[in-house]
């Protein structure tokens, strides 16, 4: 747990310090999450692919709900940093708001989206909370409802076929996935017979309502434009994340007419150390679906049956915004395993 502890919450530390004193904090931060992540994966060991599923992570959910709720304050003062009177130069905010929106998407997300697969329910509030305070609130029913059911197949939005490259497929998945969502959740409202109030997407409209005025009120139409920026900046990051960890690879249809259980060929997954800390185990995807209850810590990856990346989870995730650099790399993995199985 050290390492997911220290991992997480340095940059955050850092986004507090760079609006706190400036500086070379803010540009500290963002070869944090960028160059300094990058030669930690190259020059730490793998993790070790198998950890006991069975042993207790004490510290595991007491991380996660103190990234939640830190998650609400560094959001604000990102924002007053960006665009309010923060007397940060020019060069200062545009660095901070980078590393701001990458700690949203790379930190808050995995964070948020742990916290929405826990049995407590003020857990799982707290998920949908940040989610919605990104202004993609409608992620956490769309995940729960649509990806986890339909993963690897043409019923997910966020799973994407050989093929296609992620700005097609972004265009696809941000539209589709908050359809989706409103869909599943309205149907479970219904078989309910709950009032409309108790519709989660009130919540995330509302929510995200909220937070686009409190933004306006810490620093006028700057903060408004500021704090969308980081806010789109961490969806497309989610994008990313969805369309690089499943790129490809589909789930055969039985002559049922349904879909094959969820297996550990449907995910790419990457061992690389310090990303999997920063991201708390997401590139561990296929263990995941296949236990979507498993702590964060326990998640474990098996070379021989579960395809993996040639490189970490971050720099895929920048080779995808490349489309043709990006089939090159990932088309022939793709037909390599759906062929024979082991990834190579």
């Amino acid at each position: 747990m050290i390492l997911f502890t220290c991992a997480t919450l340095a940059p955050i530390a850092m986004i507090l310090l760079s609006a706190a004193v400036g500086g070379l904090w803010p540009i500290a931060t963002l070869l944090y999450m960028t160059v300094l992540t990058f030669a930690l994966d190259r020059m730490i060991a793998a993790a070790p692919a198998e950890v006991d599923s069975s042993a207790e992570f004490p510290g595991a959910p007491r991380l996660l709900a103190v990234l939640g709720a830190v998650h609400f304050v560094v959001l604000t003062v990102a924002v007053w940093a960006v665009a309010g009177q923060s007397g940060l130069g020019g060069g200062q905010r545009i660095c901070l708001g980078i590393a701001a929106g990458m700690v949203f998407g790379q930190i808050a997300h995995p964070v948020a989206h742990e916290l929405i697969h826990k049995r407590a329910r003020t857990l799982r509030i707290m998920g949908r909370a940040v989610y919605t305070s990104l202004l993609v609130g409608h992620h956490a029913s769309a995940h729960l409802l649509v990806h986890h059911v339909h993963v690897g197949s043409s019923g997910d939005p966020n799973s994407a076929a050989k093929g296609i490259g992620f700005y097609r497929f972004a265009m696809r998945a941000g539209w589709g996935g908050f359809v989706a969502g409103l869909r599943a959740e309205t149907a479970m409202l219904r078989r309910a017979r709950r009032p409309v109030w108790r519709h989660p997407y009130v919540l995330y409209v509302l929510g995200g309502i909220a937070c686009i005025l409190l933004a306006a009120a810490l620093a006028g139409l700057w903060g408004v434009a500021a704090y969308i920026a980081m806010c789109l900046y961490a969806q497309m990051q989610i994008l990313m994340s969805d369309y690089v960890q499943h790129y490809g690879l589909r789930r055969r249809t039985l002559p049922s007419g349904g879909l094959e259980p969820v297996g550990p060929a449907h995910s790419w997954n990457a061992p690389h150390r310090f990303s999997s800390a920063l991201t708390l185990n997401a590139p561990r995807h296929s263990d995941h679906h296949i236990a979507p209850a498993t702590p964060y810590p326990a998640l474990r990856l098996t070379r021989g049956d579960m395809p993996c990346l040639p490189y970490p989870l971050p720099m895929m995730a920048a080779l995808s915004l490349a489309p043709s650099l990006w089939r090159r790399v990932m088309d022939r993995r793709v037909d390599r395993w759906t062929a024979s199985g082991p990834d190579s």
